[in-house]
């Protein structure tokens, strides 16, 4: 089906509105502009307004109420659910957007919606400065705040959006607001991770942290050592200071420098120490997994934003995703865990991922909309695949780990790990008291439910 036609006299009012550029279906470059991280999202926009300004944003906001085209934002085009496009409609695309202006004095930094994770690290990595990011570094830099952001520094320096000072946004009327703990507070409180449901950010200011060091300690080995080496992880997890962080990762080994070429392809858990300061240090928090004598082991010292490469799904793939975070994780949970990623979906590049919280996320602010935040452990089934062919079977494999992790499950989600898992999900990413807060604050900034191609809050009823 041919995507939907818009006006021509309402585009040329468009393409006149924009210092960016407009694309339309047949344009050179559409079909790139189009196309989200995800393979199996294919969506034909009626309209993409690639963006320079945030007066940009707000042109094509109004733009698309004038139109009655649904409008989906694009930051990173990193969602799971394809979120950052919709057939017949518009998209605000970001991504020009992507400037990043760094203080050292004042240990802040403000960065543009469409910059992603590796635009904000490269920026601040000259001045040994860093806040928490995703562990990717092709995620947006946005949504992954606004959605609370979990990411490799959180025992350390919290989640993102405990991080998060101020932010420009433009609302669905395509006013610019601004959110603060002094302006629009109770819109500041929402995009702590009630998400893109409240406008479109322009820019994000955020609090930056000393990190003149960062090193890691990771070890593989084959399956039937796995048990082994979960329990380490787990044991240091419970003992380890708020510097570590990381997590167990299974996997087919992908073809890395530091994999042998026998492995690469086979099954394998891996455990990964990540620590804010010297290489020393990690290695003498490591030894408990060193001492498993490991196929592989790797500790070295690591710049954060080479760090934040590391784990890098390449684009084009297909992508299933969703998450479990749990009250404890005993030695049951480590069996049915080691269980499951023995069947692990082959041949594909699927990961199944166990992460150590706790620490400055656990001793954050309890008022925000981020009620995973009290878990200490969370499972993270990460599907990915080429293959159309294998999509039920890896799909359902997801579902079975969610199922084997639930006994321990504090049924709260961080929703930037789950794809469209209905609204008791929703619901239950932001908590129920939550959700009824948010739902208010949508009332006021977007009443007729705009942003809703989303993990969607509906506007609460007028009294």
């Amino acid at each position: 089906m041919a995507p939907r036609s818009v006006p021509e006299s309402a585009l040329a009012g468009l393409r006149e509105d924009l210092a960016g550029q407009v694309l339309v279906p047949g344009d050179p470059g559409y079909d790139e502009a189009r196309t989200l991280h995800n393979a199996m999202i294919d969506r034909r926009p009626a309209v993409i307004a690639q963006c320079e300004t945030q007066a940009d944003v707000s042109n094509a906001v109004l733009f698309g109420r004038e139109t009655e085209l649904p409008v989906a934002v694009r930051g990173g085009g990193h969602s799971v659910a394809g979120t950052s496009a919709v057939d017949d409609g518009l998209v605000v695309d970001l991504r020009r957007m992507h400037r990043v202006v760094v203080d050292p004095e004042d240990l802040t930094v403000r960065v543009e919606g469409g910059a992603t994770m590796s635009h904000l690290d490269r920026a601040c990595q000259p001045f040994g400065v860093a806040t928490t990011g995703g562990r990717a570094s092709t995620t947006g830099v946005g949504g992954f705040t606004l959605g609370g952001g979990s990411g490799w520094l959180e025992r350390k320096f919290g989640l993102a959006c405990d991080n998060l000072l101020a932010v420009d946004l433009i609302t669905a009327e395509g006013k610019h607001v601004v959110a603060s703990a002094d302006d629009n507070p109770e819109l500041f409180w929402a995009l702590h991770g009630g998400g893109g449901n409240f406008g479109v950010a322009t820019s994000l200011t955020l609090r930056l942290h000393e990190l003149p060091e960062t090193s890691i300690a990771m070890v593989f080995v084959r399956p039937e050592s796995a048990p082994d080496v979960v329990r380490a992880f787990r044991d240091l997890g419970e003992v380890a200071p708020d510097e570590v962080g990381g997590g167990v990762i299974c996997c087919p080994a992908p073809p890395a420098p530091f994999i042998p070429e026998h492995l690469v392809g086979e099954l394998v858990c891996g455990a990964l120490l990540t620590y804010a300061g010297p290489v020393d240090e990690v290695r003498e928090f490591a030894a408990p997994l060193l001492a498993l004598r490991p196929e592989v082991e790797l500790v070295t010292d690591i710049a954060y934003a080479d760090l934040q490469c590391m784990m890098d799904d390449p684009p084009g793939l297909r992508n299933y995703w969703s998450a479990e975070y749990l009250s404890e994780f005993p030695d049951d949970a480590v069996d049915v865990f080691c269980e499951r990623a023995a069947r692990i979906p082959m041949p594909t590049s699927t990961q199944h991922v166990l992460f150590m919280m706790g620490g400055a996320v656990a001793d954050g602010p309890l008022d925000y909309p981020v009620p995973w935040r009290t878990a200490p452990w969370v499972v993270h089934p990460f599907a990915t695949w080429e293959d159309p062919a294998d999509d039920e079977r890896v799909r359902r494999w997801v579902r079975d780990v969610r199922a084997d992790a639930r006994p321990w499950s504090i049924d709260a989600v961080y929703l930037n790990f789950i794809g469209n898992e209905g609204e008791r999900r929703v619901v239950a990413g932001y908590g129920a008291g939550n959700h009824l807060r948010l739902a208010r604050v949508k009332a006021a900034y977007d009443p007729d439910n705009v942003f809703h191609l989303n993990h969607n809050i509906a506007p609460a009823a007028s009294a």
